[in-house]
């Protein structure tokens, strides 16, 4: 299994959109795929059909066993999508409550990676679309995950999202003493505005060798394929940002990241 984390410090800038196209995408070529909506708010829930104010069984549950994930548990809140090759958990706006509930529990920080351990064997590749606020539930999904995707959309403020998401990898690397990989993707660009063209040329300038070398345009096929509920790929798999994407996955799977050779949670499973 791979393990993505799609995540940035800040809001509206296409989080969702990135987990749902690039997973949309691997579904379509025949890849098991597995999306976790770790965000209270539960817009990749909401996607599907799934309400975070009236979810039972979700992501929340797998929090409440002090630490420890039973090995049944992931499975049983696995939930079909509209693709059959994509699965889900859902998102519970109870969520919200866990930085409270989980101050001094032991092992909070390795939730996410006990789950995955669990299914380890039955999925191609997981993707955690995250909340942006720091917190136990980003915690988890950086510590499980191989490789980060930071969509950034190119817009002068999102600057500041990026670095607190940089400085917050730096961080975790730091207490983790271990390196985390990521890929800065350049999101709703519109080459029109001067603002999105020397945004673009900002993050190219700061960050060389960490900027996807295109970016994804603004398009609003997604929107349209949101309402839908369906993989924006099976709603229009030539629109621009489907194209977008599917060269960013492209580029994604040629440089081979996220690969390991084994469960991150070696020890998960027993837990």
């Amino acid at each position: 299994m791979r393990i993505w984390t799609v995540a940035n410090q800040k809001g509206g800038v296409g989080k969702t959109t990135t987990t749902v196209s690039l997973a949309g995408l691997l579904a379509e070529q025949g890849k098991r795929v597995l999306m976790l909506d770790l965000d209270p708010h539960g817009s990749l829930s909401s996607y599907f059909g799934f309400d975070p104010d009236t979810q039972r069984g979700s992501v929340y549950d797998l929090f409440m066993h002090n630490g420890k994930v039973p090995a049944d548990l992931p499975r049983q809140l696995v939930r079909d999508t509209s693709h059959p090759n994509l699965k889900m958990i859902p998102a519970s706006t109870a969520q919200a409550t866990l930085e409270r509930k989980m101050v001094g529990v032991e092992g909070m920080g390795l939730i996410i990676s006990k789950t995955l351990a669990h299914l380890w064997d039955e999925y191609d590749y997981a993707f955690l679309d995250n909340t942006p606020v720091l917190g136990v539930l980003l915690i988890n999904s950086l510590a499980a995950s191989q490789h980060i995707l930071i969509p950034v959309q190119t817009e002068f403020l999102a600057l500041k999202g990026l670095e607190r998401m940089l400085h917050t990898l730096g961080m975790v690397m730091k207490s983790q003493r271990s390196v985390l990989t990521y890929t800065i993707i350049p999101t709703m660009f519109d080459r029109r505005t001067q603002a999105s063209v020397n945004t673009f040329r900002t993050l190219r300038k700061q960050y060389p060798d960490e900027v996807w070398r295109y970016a994804i345009p603004v398009d609003t096929k997604f929107r349209d394929a949101s309402k839908a509920g369906v993989i924006p790929s099976a709603f229009d798999s030539m629109t621009h940002g489907v194209r977008g994407y599917r060269k960013l996955l492209e580029d994604l799977i040629e440089a081979n990241v996220g690969v390991a050779s084994g469960s991150p949670e070696k020890s998960a499973s027993q837990a």
